[in-house]
Parts: structure tokens; sequence; C-alpha cells
């Protein structure tokens, strides 16, 4: 009974407070304009709480694979040159992109062990996070982990059309766990993962992903990229 009682109640993580205090005191605002805004406010509030609700994760702990840092869906997986804020070899490796819709848990979380190396916030703009171009135009925050002796790996938090704030947990030098959180993107936006180079994705295009669970790839693995199709 517990255990389904906890499945509900999600809890929520600290940053969203301030924000459902918010909603629910416009909600009273409202109540007193007028009961159906009020009965609006509320659906909103209960959504706000529901955006920042931070679930506990089952996290996969094998050496060498790389864990999903966000809940969404795997909007691409390409071959690319890494930015160059992330101070990676300047040769191409594979980015797996996960889109976050303003339905989906936005805690983010580390894909693998490591220590930051470094972080970079680059001011931008905030279009579509699915589009290509978002990595490159939109606000973004990267991080570099050394993740094994001269292995690195790329994490970029993108806000997107409606995301217009990005909230680290971490700083540099900090060493994190597989799956544990080190930040999170208000409202809707996208995380990239720059692997290695000569390694593939063990995801396809068009999967769900959730945050801490779900493997994006394996840098023990040399198996060839996987494709999917829908049933």
């Amino acid at each position: 009974m517990l255990d389904s009682i906890k499945s509900v109640l999600v809890p929520v993580h600290r940053d969203g407070h301030k924000f459902i205090a918010m909603f629910a005191g416009a909600t009273l605002v409202l109540f007193w304009i007028s009961d159906p805004l009020g009965w609006i406010g509320v659906i909103l509030t209960l959504w706000c709480a529901y955006f920042f609700r931070d679930p506990e994760r089952v996290t996969p702990v094998r050496d060498g694979l790389i864990i999903s840092p966000a809940d969404g869906r795997i909007s691409a997986i390409e071959d690319v040159m890494p930015p160059a804020e992330l101070d990676l070899p300047a040769e191409s490796c594979v980015r797996i992109s996960v889109f976050m819709n303003v339905f989906d848990v936005h805690v983010n979380r580390a894909p693998a062990p490591g220590t930051v190396l470094k972080m970079a916030y680059v001011p931008g703009k905030f279009i579509n996070a699915e589009l290509d171009k978002a990595s490159e135009d939109n606000e973004r925050l990267a991080l570099t982990l050394d993740v094994a002796k001269n292995r690195r790996l790329g994490v970029v938090q993108i806000a997107g059309l409606v995301a217009r704030r990005i909230v680290p947990f971490v700083k540099e030098g900090d060493t994190l766990g597989t799956g544990e959180r080190f930040g999170l993107i208000r409202f809707g936006s996208r995380v990239d993962v720059y692997l290695p180079p000569g390694h593939n994705a063990q995801a396809a295009i068009g999967q769900r992903a959730v945050a801490g669970e779900t493997v994006l790839a394996d840098l023990k693995s040399r198996e060839a990229e996987r494709v999917a199709r829908r049933s």
C-alpha cells in the first residue's frame, strides 16, 4: 500500500516550490475575481506541481553504460563536430538529442560517472529546441565530464521555445555518479549527449527515454548503431 501511495505522490523538486506558491497565490486572486477563473488557476497550479516532479529512478551502473540525462523523445542521432565550448577532440562524434516537452520530467541526471571538468554558459535564442540549429543558436549550458582516462563526454542543456532558465546543481570539479541530478531546465527544452569518437548510439530515433534509466550507448560495445520500427 505504501509503495502504491508513493508511486502516485511523486516528490516535487525544491526549485519548483516558489513557482507553485506563486501559482497558488494567483489562483486565490482569480477566485476573488471569478469562480471560473479560479478553477483555471487550480488547473495551472496542479500542472506546475506536475512539471516540477522529481521521481526516484533505478539506474543501471555497469561500467561503460551511457544513460539518458533527460526524460523525453530521442529526436536525433547524428555524426557532428562537438561545439567548441565543450573542449572535446576536434573530430566527428555521435550526438544524441533528447527533446523534453512541457509534460516531461525536467530534472536532468548524469549520463555516466565522472568529474565535471568544465561548465560553459552560452547565451542565445529561444527557438524550437527540436530544430538542428538549436544546438548552435539557443541559450545553453555545456558540461564536459571526465568519465575515464583520456575519455570525455559532453552534455549540453539547451533552452527551448518556452524555456527561459537553465538551473545547474553542480560546479566544476564536482564528481557525479550515474543518474545523479545535475540540473534542470524550466518549461520545455532539450539535452544533447556527445559520445567519445568511435562509439555508436544504442537507442533509436523516436524512442522514449527515461532520465537515469534508459541506456543510450555502451562504451564497451562495438555493436552497430540500432535502427527501429514502429509497431
